[in-house]
């Protein structure tokens, strides 16, 4: 069984028990997270598909950590200007695992 949903304007496919990694959300490790934006959701050959969601859909999670991803340097540079710029940026995460997936 896995099932498609929307989290941080990214759409992700889970099954049961998969660690996936998400746009920062609310929540301290151990709480638990509800995603009602579920996209699609299939068993076997059983699939349902929503017009655009899955009518009683929920995937559930519980949050194992946040975090802040690897520094991505950002440079602006013109060349014979003496302009050069550098920025650095870390995406902050979090860690889902999930639960369950209903229908």
């Amino acid at each position: 069984m896995f099932a498609v949903f929307e989290s941080g304007g990214k759409q992700h496919r889970v099954i049961e028990g998969e660690v996936v990694r998400l746009e920062r959300l609310d929540g301290e490790p151990g709480d638990t997270i509800v995603f009602d934006r579920v996209l699609m959701i299939a068993e076997g050959d059983d699939i349902a598909i929503g017009e655009p969601l899955v009518e009683g859909g929920q995937v559930t999670g519980e949050v194992v950590g946040q975090g802040r991803g690897k520094k991505i340097r950002v440079i602006k540079f013109k060349r014979r200007k003496n302009y050069l710029r550098k920025k650095g940026h870390r995406q902050a995460f979090t860690d889902v695992r999930i639960t369950a997936i209903n229908r």
